[in-house]
């Protein structure tokens, strides 16, 4: 039954502690817990023993085994509720989404067994301001494309898209249905793939608008990920200001030594 204690039989397969390795107390733990999920002897919505006994039967103090679920609830495996049906809960593990290739939201979520969704909030041409406009080498206030949608998965919100899309090389974008991947719209409908992207990741606070959409509270931590997407041709097609949940995403990069870098497509400004 969700949302109670699950059956006790997997306490009996707690680590005697400390153990042999001489890892801290702690980290035991932690990870014979993440061992649990993994396996499924614990699940999403399942309620971990109240402190004082949990701490008992483990034979360790509050303090240690707080420190454990502190670990978990880091790493998003778990969070704490307060108030008289509050407690400790497994949680639904965090999407990791890599960066490493070009694959859209949609691919991402896919490749994690997921199947994602899309709301369009808006879709509507704007005049380009001068940042939209730099990336996607256009005049400032010539009209491009911004289109806002809400990702989902399990149905549940997961991130914010903010793009802007070049008039130009797309002519009647936004008459085409806008709820699956803009990716494959792109470039099946236009001929223009997207192959690249110069990206960057910085730490943001849920402003109210963006708090309402991700059912956040105003001021909860975000990820904003910036991102110009180009052709194999270096035509600049998308300018994107993804803000993904951090509870609910795990981003991560694949990368390298020695590797060299991957050459900057030519910008309209650059000479010939």
């Amino acid at each position: 039954m969700r949302g109670t204690e699950p059956q006790a039989g997997w306490l009996a397969t707690a680590p005697a502690l400390p153990t042999p390795d001489g890892a801290p107390v702690h980290a035991s733990i932690a990870r014979w817990l993440t061992d649990l999920i993994g396996r499924g002897d614990l699940v999403p919505g399942d309620r971990l023993p109240r402190e004082d006994r949990f701490a008992a039967v483990l034979g360790v103090s509050r303090m240690t085994l707080r420190q454990a679920l502190s670990t978990l609830e880091g790493k998003g495996t778990v969070e704490r509720k307060s108030g008289r049906t509050g407690g400790t809960f497994v949680r639904e593990p965090r999407i990791e989404c890599d960066l490493t290739g070009m694959a859209g939201f949609t691919e991402q979520m896919r490749r994690a067994h997921v199947r994602a969704g899309a709301r369009v909030v808006s879709a509507t041409t704007v005049p380009a301001n001068a940042k939209v406009a730099a990336a996607l080498s256009v005049q400032r206030g010539e009209s491009v494309y911004e289109i806002v949608r809400v990702r989902t998965a399990r149905r549940e919100p997961l991130a914010v898209e903010r793009s802007y899309f070049p008039v130009a090389p797309f002519p009647g974008l936004l008459d085409h249905g806008l709820s699956g991947s803009i990716y494959t719209l792109l470039t099946r409908t236009y001929g223009q793939r997207p192959t690249s992207a110069a990206e960057s990741l910085e730490p943001v606070i849920a402003r109210p608008d963006e708090a309402g959409l991700l059912k956040v509270d105003q001021g909860s931590p975000l990820m904003l990920i910036t991102r110009t997407a180009f052709t194999t041709a270096g035509l600049a097609v998308e300018f994107a200001r993804d803000l993904f949940r951090p509870d609910r995403i795990k981003v991560s990069l694949q990368t390298g030594i020695g590797r060299p870098a991957a050459p900057r497509p030519m910008d309209a400004t650059d000479p010939p």
